[in-house]
């Protein structure tokens, strides 16, 4: 639904980068807990209200016809928040400290009928809204819906006029606080004539109780007094499933490999020397099979410069979603703090561009490239400006259109100007430099790439392959094992991200994590040998593909689970959950062929190396 209205003009205190990016006055994880004295006013900030089912559809509460006061004020937010979909405004609500209120009024409303409409259409759709109360968000439903019967049937809707307001303190502390609607009435909007205006009076009570618990994180992670289902648990039984799927699949592929790998290299090197009498193409007509390809394996792929610009920015994706688990693991990000892990992976996503420079200048310069500035579409050249682009440009074309839905629909989610004129001068000062320093650091400090094996001018030809050998085939089932590796655990982070729910198993997480990248190395490895059995020696793109493909496999679980596990709809929430899952996929690509590539790198070195060749 398109609220009427947009909201008021705000506007985001513009303090130094990084102070931002960490937070107002808070860095990531940090509680800001507020010490008050009896009677100290507690301010109580209107947020936002959306859709139930549609978690990403959100809009600033004062777009509705409810209680506002004559000047809006709005809070300083972080830029975390801010990504977040926050719009926080002081609301007309009067909070003292440790002091009940009962049946205090908080405005009188003459609704026309097309408020009243505006109104009736927000309750049908399930809207809800989001107060907070020093960090801490309150939760309640804007009014109440009733339907009975076929025959007659019936259709009543509510708005709630009263609000019960519950706040638990430990000392001095607020360590609790919710909304209630539980003994109120709800004042029907039924029955208006199109001429008629409704008189309402919206009223509000607070009662204060005291707690034995010291500090919000020794209750319940995610308690909201039960407004969104709580179902998040450890799921052992599944775990294990996968983590036995995995190490039979890992050891599967370890030792069938060894063994022939073994035999391989033993009749290779027996027929080395049995045959070192003659010549060496009389050997390699009567030879078949990896070895045969020796010396074409190591030839340079074509569009080197793309390759060393995928693997930059995959290693790049690596640190950052590595860097992401880890401050988590160290308890960083904090369930009271808004938009804190969206502050964390801007901030990582600037520190790490070094690495991209890194990684795809020192590998393309190892692999024979010169021009590693300037842009050169072919088989040499690999341009700091292709490097930037591989991630800005899907990042940007998504962005533009998933924030152009949002704020032709006003909703909170479309970033304000100032947010992303931060964002470009975070890029520009931090991203981009940072680049370009790792640029040249890569460039300097590679080495010779050191084939163990002699590259002819003239490539031998590649001989027809079975379909099972097929690039197609290669990437279904490359892509395929790692996500079945982490479908289980994708359910709860689609949950997490799509629902409402709050993931909190970051140990998790992170074994899954490093499940996925060990089946991907190792599934790697099989397929490229593989390949190179058949005499198929362009393996450095195929490398990247087959593991990189599970970033498909990951978009289409998106799509099944849009369709069969959520209940989102709309142009709004439908928009920006396909784009973002597409760049999700997109990542995914980039960072499981990143490692796909270098782990077949790493192989073939290996086996070639312990091969005896004249």
């Amino acid at each position: 639904m398109t609220v009427l209205g947009h909201p008021r003009s705000w506007s985001c205190q513009c303090l130094p980068v990084l102070i931002l990016l960490l937070g107002t006055g808070h860095g990531p994880g940090v509680e800001g807990v507020t010490h008050y004295k009896l009677g100290d006013p507690v301010i109580l900030y209107v947020n936002k209200v959306g859709p139930y089912h549609n978690p990403q559809e959100t809009y600033h509460y004062y777009q509705l016809p409810v209680c506002s006061p004559e000047k809006i004020r709005h809070k300083s937010l972080s830029l975390g928040e801010v990504l977040d979909g926050d719009r926080m405004a002081e609301s007309l609500y009067k909070i003292r400290f440790r002091e009940n209120a009962e049946k205090r009024v908080l405005c009188h409303m003459q609704l026309s009928s097309a408020q009243v409409e505006q109104l009736r259409q927000a309750i049908e759709e399930l809207y809800y809204f989001e107060f907070v109360v020093d960090d801490l968000p309150i939760r309640g439903f804007v009014g109440y819906m009733e339907e009975s019967g076929f025959l007659p049937h019936s259709h009543k809707i509510g708005l709630w006029t009263h609000l019960d307001f519950h706040l638990e303190f430990h000392g001095d502390r607020i360590i609790f606080a919710n909304v209630s609607v539980r003994d109120v009435k709800p004042h029907s909007l039924d029955g208006l004539r199109a001429d008629e205006f409704l008189g309402l009076t919206h009223t509000y009570s607070v009662r204060w109780s005291e707690t034995s618990v010291e500090r919000r994180s020794d209750r319940r992670r995610g308690d909201d007094g039960g407004f969104f289902p709580r179902t998040l648990e450890i799921h052992w039984l599944s775990i294990i499933n996968s983590m036995v799927l995995v190490f039979l699949l890992v050891g599967f592929v370890a030792v069938i490999l060894m063994r022939v790998l073994r035999n391989d290299l033993a009749r290779y090197n027996l027929d080395e020397e049995t045959s070192s009498g003659g010549s060496s193409d009389d050997f390699d007509q009567g030879d078949n099979g990896w070895k045969i390809i020796h010396t074409d394996v190591f030839r340079f792929p074509p569009y080197r410069g793309l390759l060393c610009a995928v693997l930059g920015v995959g290693a790049q994706f690596l640190a950052l979603g590595t860097g992401i688990i880890v401050m988590a693991l160290l308890g960083m990000f904090s369930v009271h703090r808004h938009g804190a892990i969206n502050s964390a992976a801007i901030l990582l996503y600037a520190l790490t561009c070094c690495i991209s420079g890194y990684v795809s200048s020192h590998f393309y310069r190892q692999i024979g490239g010169e021009r590693w500035v300037q842009s050169e579409w072919g088989v040499t050249g690999v341009s700091l400006l292709l490097l930037t682009l591989l991630p800005a440009v899907p990042f940007f074309l998504t962005w533009s259109v998933v924030n152009s839905v949002h704020w032709a629909n006003g909703s909170t989610q479309a970033l304000p100007a100032t947010t992303i004129l931060l964002l470009l001068t975070v890029w520009l000062l931090v991203g981009f430099p940072l680049t370009v320093i790792g640029g040249i650091f890569g460039k300097n400090n590679a080495s010779p790439f050191d084939a163990p094996c002699r590259t002819k001018n003239i490539a031998r030809e590649i001989p027809p392959q079975p379909w099972y050998k097929s690039t197609v085939i290669h990437m279904t089932v490359g892509g395929f094992l790692p996500f079945s590796a982490i479908s289980v655990e994708l359910y709860y982070i689609f949950a997490t991200v799509w629902g409402r729910e709050q993931y909190t198993l970051y140990g998790i997480l992170f074994f899954v994590f490093a499940i996925l990248l060990s089946v991907g190395a190792c599934i790697s490895i099989a397929l490229t040998y593989f390949q190179l059995s058949g005499e198929d020696y362009r393996w450095w793109w195929r490398s990247v593909l087959s593991v990189g493909s599970t970033g498909l496999f990951i978009f289409l679980y998106s799509v099944f689970y849009y369709a069969r596990r959520s209940n989102m709809s709309g142009a709004v929430q439908t928009v920006e959950f396909f784009g973002y899952s597409l760049l999700t996929g997109y990542v995914f690509f980039l960072m499981l062929g990143t490692i796909s590539f270098f782990s077949s790198l790493k192989f073939i070195r290996y086996i070639y190396v312990n091969l005896k060749m004249d």
